[in-house]
């Protein structure tokens, strides 16, 4: 939720006025239920050797400084962890695979901008690479209604489920619960 993407929409309007919301209500189910909370955020300035076709698609991309800048409203807290990402999925050229795997975790929540784009290959190549990824259809924007639909019917029908933002809160509380009750547990997010 990096500032050069957010910019081209207005907050108070949708599908912002749904979708911020949300992911701030996730951020905050998954911090009390101890779930990682994980941003992925492309550099400012990027080399045109690191840029690559992207430069084709979307020119030079985010200059640094300002868009780089998680907007505050979401910006990571301190137990946070920002990946540096270069392409439209987060596991590509990144360490998250190896994340997830340092903090037991085999399922993804995905949440941002924009649906199509980077939620939506993220979401794919999670299923790839055998985590179970969940699309929160409520929790993200992109550019058109239709966009988003295939995005959500595509990651549905193919790769993972999609969810609304009450149904990942309410998990995570249970989660949270189930913790609280026994802290001898560890809570991984395994299905298994």
């Amino acid at each position: 939720m990096q500032r050069y993407f957010i910019d081209a929409y207005q907050v108070d309007r949708e599908p912002m006025a749904t979708a911020l919301p949300n992911m701030i209500r996730i951020r905050e189910a998954c911090r009390r239920a101890g779930v990682p909370v994980v941003y992925t955020a492309q550099p400012g300035d990027q080399h045109p050797s690191r840029r690559g076709i992207l430069a084709d698609f979307w020119g030079t991309g985010l200059e640094a400084g300002r868009d780089e800048e998680v907007i505050p409203e979401l910006a990571p807290d301190a137990g946070d962890i920002t990946v540096t990402k270069w392409r439209y999925s987060g596991f590509q050229r990144t360490d998250l695979r190896q994340l997830l795997a340092h903090h037991g975790r085999d399922q993804l929540i995905v949440v941002g901008v924009y649906a199509h784009m980077g939620c939506m290959i993220s979401a794919a190549e999670a299923f790839m690479s055998d985590v179970a990824p969940f699309f929160v259809v409520d929790g993200m924007g992109d550019f058109t209604r239709d966009e988003h639909q295939m995005a959500a019917e595509y990651i549905g029908k193919r790769a993972g489920l999609v969810v609304t933002s009450d149904h990942v809160v309410k998990s995570l509380a249970m989660t949270a619960a189930t913790a609280s009750d026994h802290p001898d547990v560890v809570a991984t997010g395994s299905t298994r």
